[in-house]
């Protein structure tokens, strides 16, 4: 754009040039002098103006972000798209009809959009398959096909498109993909899968209008109060149920552990008294084999456990005797008396 407004600068100033020259020659004509100077420079003037004027309105200079649409003013026809670059096309045989951004383009629609963003929309009313009504805030970005910018210029002949082809089609299918949710569904598990099936329901519907789809977000999702009030005690109940099934599974598992635990020990004390009684039965046992074999085992156990200082023991005539007094009193047990209580002598019966 700079070197065409640089020539259309030099025309502006040839024809400048051309009506000083102009206004010379008459001034000279009038007081009788020569005007050829002045006719020379309005000459000059003139042809540098056409020059440039031509060069200006023949010049078609593109930015690589941008995509020209040239029609033919003697048929009508729209020719191929001029890229980015430097284009010469005839003056008033043909003409730039359009130019096209090739950047990403937003349109957003919004329940509150910002003083700033003129574009914006307002936010998307829909219905749920279970009748609730949903608004969601939606921005969608696209761009211009730059090898089908003709066609798009066929279709909408300007900027037409925008609110003519992306805000209609793009609510429009919005709703179409919310009624096939139920409100639940797009308060909970779901919606995460909204934006991608909204996206590949508009994909076709862009490509047919050329023009690409490039993302779709749905920003938020607002519901009715009394849906997301219902919404929320359904979640705490079913909290507090999970809660509650947690604290009876883990009661339950303290209670088979502790069983387990009274259990391991019964039969670790059962199998405990079981050796003992063993043990004994086998002590007893070896017991007896040497009280057999040697009766005077418990005598020599008797007096090896009695104190040292013991040197009198009375015990009942008529009991039976762990002893044998005649070997303990012959076998001359030194400093040992073994005295025998007599016997009890019964009492007399009454009035004798």
């Amino acid at each position: 754009m700079a070197i065409s407004s640089i020539f259309g600068t030099l025309a502006l100033v040839g024809f400048v040039v051309f009506l000083v020259g102009a206004g010379l020659a008459v001034v000279s004509a009038s007081q009788g002098r020569p005007a050829r100077g002045g006719i020379s420079l309005s000459v000059i003037g003139l042809v540098v103006g056409l020059i440039f004027s031509v060069i200006s309105s023949g010049l078609l200079i593109v930015e690589p972000t941008q995509v020209a649409i040239v029609t033919n003013t003697l048929n009508g026809t729209i020719e191929e798209p001029r890229g980015g670059g430097v284009h010469i096309i005839a003056p008033v045989v043909q003409q730039v009809s359009a130019i096209y951004d090739l950047r990403q383009q937003e349109f957003s629609m919004l329940a509150n959009p910002s003083a700033s963003d003129r574009t914006a929309d307002g936010a998307v009313q829909a219905q749920t398959r279970d009748g609730q009504q949903v608004s969601l805030d939606v921005t969608v970005i696209y761009r211009v096909v730059p090898d089908q910018a003709d066609e798009l210029y066929r279709a909408w002949r300007g900027d037409g498109f925008r609110e003519g082809f992306v805000r209609p089609v793009t609510r429009s299918v919005v709703r179409d993909v919310v009624s096939t949710y139920s409100a639940e569904e797009l308060y909970a598990e779901k919606r995460a899968t909204l934006s991608p099936d909204i996206r590949d329901a508009l994909d076709e519907r862009y490509t047919g209008a050329n023009l690409e789809l490039m993302e779709l977000v749905v920003r938020d999702i607002d519901f009715s109060p009394d849906f997301a009030a219902a919404i929320e005690q359904k979640v705490i109940a079913q909290q507090n149920l999970e809660r509650a099934r947690t604290d009876a599974e883990r009661a339950q598992t303290e209670a088979e552990g502790r069983a387990n635990a009274a259990i391991a020990s019964a039969q670790g004390e059962a199998q405990s008294t079981e050796i003992r009684a063993r043990a004994q039965a086998e002590a007893l046992r070896l017991v007896s084999e040497q009280i057999a074999a040697n009766p005077s085992l418990i005598q020599y156990e008797y007096v090896q456990n009695l104190s040292d200082n013991v040197q009198l023991i009375l015990v009942p005539s008529n009991s039976p005797f762990l002893f044998d007094f005649e070997s303990l009193t012959q076998g001359g047990t030194p400093g040992f008396t073994a005295p025998v209580i007599p016997e009890a002598t019964p009492a007399p019966p009454a009035g004798s």
